[in-house]
């Protein structure tokens, strides 16, 4: 047995099979989340029983899907989730992107609908993460401190992945996803805004190694009130518009510039007439009710041809960070220093740990 099993096997019975190590197709190890299928009711109250769109790739409902537990390093080209870590940062989508593509057939970025699975979840059950907000530190809990890894202006940016307490991992224990509070931004694929109009891949299709997202790609889709895919531009879509200083669902942009605004995400509205359906809740881009988010932020520009999502927030957001933050201020082409990506596996049917006698599959 490699030395790689013996981690794998390590890892799976420390955490009870929560945390996996899953390889690339070169053989090197990544630190994983393994997360069952959601039931949107279980999370929303008063959704459909139905399936959460971010375990639904190409009309196929996934049993379980494997989430990065860090924030990803790149070791030539490919990405890895590895414990104290400097995170990767200053890389555009594309690049993101293509470190998760090349580890493999059914490695990927983070889809955007995967992590409004887990916001859901957290919020649901009481344990909305804590996490490096605040030069180090959170915010609200200035005890809790990271592993300094990188510092800008003589301060504490980036933290080692992993490296904060029970608290900076989604379930609050040490078998959960770390870090989507704060400490670096989260590229997400598979989400857009164009113009103001919110556009989507359908579910988790990104997660395909096919999918194009390219900006003028068809697989595009805008979404209207009855929560139905249409073609994007499309008489009565939803959008995002400004009102009385609050970002406000509608079907008719009233203040459209090509600049940043936003509040937080338990202060958005709607527009006369218009509901939101129960798809924007699941992505969390509408929030399923009207407190519990703990003055996590929402960002628009509505006047640019394309924006993609950063999630998550970064190390001085302070009380704006955390898991329901959406950031749809940049391009694609975006690099930053306190922007970094995670990577997610889609699993076969069968996928269980070795200690449970199946090999994982992709």
């Amino acid at each position: 047995m490699s030395n790689f099993d013996d981690m794998k096997l390590a890892v799976e019975a420390l955490s009870g099979g929560k945390n996996t190590v899953l390889f690339d197709d070169i053989g090197m190890p990544s630190i994983m989340v393994i997360l069952p299928k959601m039931i949107s009711n279980a999370l929303i109250t008063g959704a459909t029983e139905t399936t959460h769109p971010g375990f639904i790739l190409n009309n196929v409902e996934k049993e379980k899907v494997a989430l990065s537990k860090y924030h990803n390093i790149i070791v030539n080209s490919r990405a890895y989730s590895l414990p104290m870590q400097d995170p990767k940062a200053s890389l555009t989508w594309q690049a993101a992107m293509d470190a998760c593509r090349k580890k493999g057939e059914g490695w990927g970025l983070t889809p955007f609908s995967l992590w409004g699975a887990v916001a859901l979840w957290c919020k649901k059950n009481g344990t909305m993460p804590h996490g490096n907000n605040n030069y180090g530190n959170d915010v609200t809990y200035t005890h809790e401190r990271g592993v300094c890894s990188y510092k800008e202006g003589g301060k504490t940016a980036r933290t080692a992945t992993g490296s904060g307490p029970a608290t900076w991992y989604h379930d609050h224990t040490p078998f959960g996803i770390a870090d989507l509070n704060g400490n670096v931004w989260d590229w997400c694929a598979g989400m857009r805004l164009v113009n103001g109009e919110i556009q989507i891949i359908p579910y988790a299709n990104c997660m395909s190694a096919t999918c194009d997202m390219s900006e003028g790609s068809t697989e595009w889709k805008a979404i209207k009130a009855d929560g139905s895919l249409v073609t994007p531009g499309t008489d009565g879509t939803l959008k995002y518009d400004i009102v009385s200083g609050k970002v406000t669902l509608c079907t008719t942009i009233t203040s459209q510039a090509d600049s940043g605004r936003g509040g937080t995400f338990e202060s958005m509205a709607l527009a006369s007439g218009v509901t939101a359906p129960q798809i924007l809740k699941e992505l969390a881009l509408f929030p399923a009710d009207s407190s519990g988010y703990e003055g996590d932020y929402f960002y628009v520009n509505n006047g640019a041809a394309e924006r993609f999502p950063i999630r998550g927030g970064n190390w001085n957001n302070g009380a704006n960070a955390g898991v329901f933050y959406t950031n749809l201020y940049n391009p694609r082409s975006n690099s930053n220093t306190n922007i970094g990506f995670r990577s997610a596996l889609r699993l076969c049917r069968t996928w269980r740990c070795i200690s449970q006698g199946i090999a994982p599959g992709a």
